[in-house]
């Protein structure tokens, strides 16, 4: 299947930009044809006739969506065993994901950075009178944006939280707060999102509680969690790649949790980094396809990847 077949059935957009640039030649010798480049993974059309792609990941990095001239050795590779072992969690709690069991010949050096999924498109639906795009996020406590709305007095997912709960507070039952996915991610009344979809939410908070229980039980605090969700060329609903990892969740261990070192075990450690860069600043004037350069300390660098080779290790289980 080629990128004309894929757009034809809906399943990528036309006015996202592809690539003719050839791919690694390993994958292009058997038929694996690159057609976009991502921030951080790059997309292949597969062989044969099925509307799926083959995802590898690489170790570029990114934060605020910006594109950064940054790789961090070995983190496509821990990255990838995280996401596969977050689908395999996912499937055994009845949750269908993009990824599939099908594999690229593991003999090939690129293989522990691959993974084959099924072709879908993000869910949409009219929300206030506008189609929209979702992050369902789910959290176990108040920090964050969240928190600092709360102390503000707004109350941006209709969810009736105090001003006076303090920062770590621990909800007594995950909440709620969706986001539409966009340029800027806007926050959305939970219990509509809720109402239209509640199989949907349903299952995801059943899934993120078991999630939570799971790394508790193995060390690690899931602070927060954001599914994206997919619908496939059967019109059936799933997650797509990033399903419970470093780059859709935020992980802090137990022993620095309970020592009140909230240290995320993620690219939060980056985010911060770059906040006191200011490289959101500095992207402003990054032209098309451009990349910011950064220059990142060898030991936050290895932080990130010591979190993301942790998580891998406590939760690939």
């Amino acid at each position: 299947m080629n990128i004309s077949d894929i757009i034809s059935l809906g399943l990528w957009p036309e006015s996202k930009k592809t690539t003719s640039q050839k791919g690694i030649d390993e994958l292009e010798n058997l038929g694996y044809n690159l057609f976009y480049i991502g921030k951080n993974a790059d997309l292949y059309t597969c062989p044969g006739d099925e509307p799926k792609v083959l995802l590898v990941r690489s170790d570029r990095c990114s934060v605020f969506d910006i594109p950064l001239n940054l790789e961090i050795e070995g983190k496509g590779v821990s990255q990838t065993a995280i996401s596969n072992s977050g689908a395999e969690f996912a499937n055994k709690a009845g949750v269908r994901t993009a990824i599939l069991n099908e594999k690229v010949d593991q003999s090939l050096a690129i293989a522990p950075r691959c993974q084959i999924m099924e072709l879908c498109k993000p869910l949409e639906a009219e929300i206030d009178g506008d189609v929209v795009q979702f992050e369902f996020i789910f959290r176990n406590y108040l920090t964050g944006s969240l928190f600092e709305a709360c102390q503000n007095g707004n109350d941006p997912y209709g969810l009736d939280l105090s001003s006076d709960l303090p920062q770590w507070h621990k909800f007594e039952s995950p909440i709620f707060t969706p986001t539409t996915k966009g340029v800027k991610d806007v926050p959305l009344n939970s219990q509509k999102v809720r109402d239209k979809f509640p199989e949907i939410i349903s299952s995801l908070e059943n899934l993120f509680k078991e999630f939570t229980q799971f790394a508790l039980d193995n060390g690690i605090i899931v602070v927060d969690t954001k599914f994206e969700v997919f619908v496939n060329s059967k019109g059936e609903w799933i997650l797509g790649d990033e399903v419970l990892t470093p780059e859709s969740s935020r992980f802090i261990s137990k022993s620095d949790f309970d020592a009140q070192k909230y240290i995320s075990m993620d690219k939060q450690i980056l985010r911060d980094f770059g906040k006191s860069q200011d490289w959101k600043g500095q992207s402003k004037d990054l032209k098309p396809g451009q990349k910011l350069d950064v220059n990142v300390p060898n030991e936050i660098k290895q932080t990130i990847l010591d979190g993301y080779t942790t998580i891998q290790n406590s939760l690939s289980k």
